[in-house]
């Protein structure tokens, strides 16, 4: 099982170097089910891990020019303050056991895997659905700020509630909005993950004791996956590798929900 474990930590980097995000989709379930971490506990991980590893591709990317700085300025102005907001003050006020119903205990755990689980169905269809090959007039796509900002926040509690960085919602954006390429919005979007990732993570400091050992192992084992990524990006259809992966975060997404509930029943 720990081989496993490890070599899913390489498909989190893998999967950030080829499309852009999917990262943190990967990570909170390999921390929870693979390593046996907490599930509140696992979001803090995979913040560290993915902000990281994100980093590293987002500085490739931007040495090729291909980081849109107003885009990154917009979605960081709301989604950095509301994931360092919502990290640092909200989370610890939500007690570990929510409600109880015909004598079966609701638990923060229980809630957050249900809604990891929901939000992976969710992306797991837009990337199979999704099609960005004809992004439009950046010209007609001025004037959105406040659009940006607002994307921006609840991209910012998609990573502060779930450590999920928000890649495969931030293309979509992106593309749609921005005009960007699919290239320079895998750039931008992994530049927006790691400043949301880190600034949450440091949100969490003082709220969990961190086996920085075991942390900084895994992002290291991330980060060789990123490589990875980046290297046979150069040679892959990005299209289609989104759609394949879009179909393997659906399969994970739903043996989540079935593995949460399967206790109630």
């Amino acid at each position: 099982m720990e081989i496993i474990a490890y070599l899913a930590s390489v498909l989190i980097g893998l999967s950030l170097g080829l499309i852009g995000g999917g990262g943190s989709i990967l990570t909170v379930p390999v921390m929870v089910y693979l390593f046996g971490i907490t599930p509140l506990l696992a979001t803090s991980y995979s913040l560290f891990i993915v902000g990281s590893t994100s980093l590293l591709g987002g500085y490739q990317h931007w040495k090729k020019g291909l980081v849109n700085g107003k885009a990154v300025l917009y979605f960081g102005l709301s989604s950095i303050v509301t994931v360092f907001m919502v990290r640092k003050y909200l989370l610890p006020l939500i007690p570990s056991h929510l409600f109880s119903i015909a004598g079966f205990t609701v638990t923060t755990n229980l809630v957050t895997m249900l809604l990891f689980a929901i939000l992976m169905v969710a992306a797991a269809l837009s990337m199979i659905r999704e099609n960005l090959s004809n992004p439009v007039n950046p010209s007609a796509t001025s004037g959105r700020a406040v659009k940006l900002l607002l994307y921006g926040v609840g991209i910012g509690l998609a990573t502060a509630l779930l450590g999920a960085g928000g890649g495969f919602l931030l293309i979509p954006v992106l593309v749609m909005l921005l005009g960007l390429t699919m290239k320079e919005a895998v750039g931008t979007s992994l530049m927006i993950i790691a400043l949301n990732s880190l600034i949450g993570f440091a949100g969490d400091l003082g709220h969990h004791q961190i086996d920085w050992f075991f942390l900084l192992k895994i992002t290291a084992i991330a980060i060789l996956g990123l490589l990875l990524g980046l290297y046979v990006s150069r040679n892959i259809d990005g299209g289609k590798l989104k759609k394949a992966f879009g179909w393997f975060v659906l399969l994970m997404g739903v043996f989540i929900i079935i593995t949460e509930l399967m206790p109630i029943f």
